[in-house]
């Protein structure tokens, strides 16, 4: 009788990993949660906008008044040429864009800009390699895991609302440093518990 309990706690220990991996499916993983936060995407005519996310913030969290630069990508399939002309949403007061190839930089109401996507080209926002754009005035504080309704309107395609999240750091945040045990080694004895399990091991070492 005791091998058989024996026989079926084993049983259950060696299922206990499909088991768990049965009851997370369906459920949404910190990891999934990051890479859904590298930017969502949404289709517009041949329009195709990828990306789009808030750029992290520092601290992790937008104070509510704040801006918040939107990083994004359109592609383009058409064979003609399109122009991003609105940017709007409840969740901010005004939308700021700088435009390094335009002949003058644009910035002015919540929507009127001009943002020029070529046929079968790609325009990227808020990397450094093409026009920024920034959220002016949010109305209410955002952090990672939050995200804004924007409506981005196109002179030919149409417009779409997408859900844009903030994004996550892009690098690894500064942890704490793990304790080095071997650091106590010639310096003050370790606690009375962690000393007998280690410094029995050291007295049986040397001694052999």
């Amino acid at each position: 009788m005791n091998r058989a309990l024996r026989a079926a706690a084993m049983g259950a220990l060696l299922l206990s990993p499909a088991v768990l991996t049965a009851c997370s499916a369906g459920q949404v993983a910190q990891t999934a949660t990051q890479e859904q936060n590298l930017g969502n995407t949404a289709d517009v005519g041949p329009l195709a906008l990828r990306g789009l996310q808030l750029a992290y913030p520092t601290g992790g969290v937008y104070a509510a008044g704040s801006d918040a630069r939107l990083i994004g990508t359109v592609a383009s399939s058409a064979t003609v040429d399109d122009t991003l002309v609105g940017i709007e949403g409840d969740g901010f007061t005004d939308v700021d864009v700088v435009d390094p190839s335009a002949p003058a930089a644009g910035a002015g109401a919540a929507g009127q800009l001009s943002i020029d996507v070529p046929a079968r080209g790609t325009v990227t926002m808020g990397t450094g390699q093409g026009p920024s754009v920034t959220l002016v005035g949010l109305t209410e504080e955002l952090t990672v895991g939050q995200y804004l309704d924007v409506t981005f309107t196109f002179e030919e395609a149409g417009a779409v609302t997408v859900a844009v999240p903030v994004g996550v750091a892009s690098r690894d945040l500064p942890r704490g440093e793990a304790f080095d045990w071997h650091e106590e080694e010639g310096g003050e004895e370790p606690p009375t518990e962690a000393g007998t399990a280690g410094g029995g091991a050291e007295e049986d070492h040397s001694g052999g």
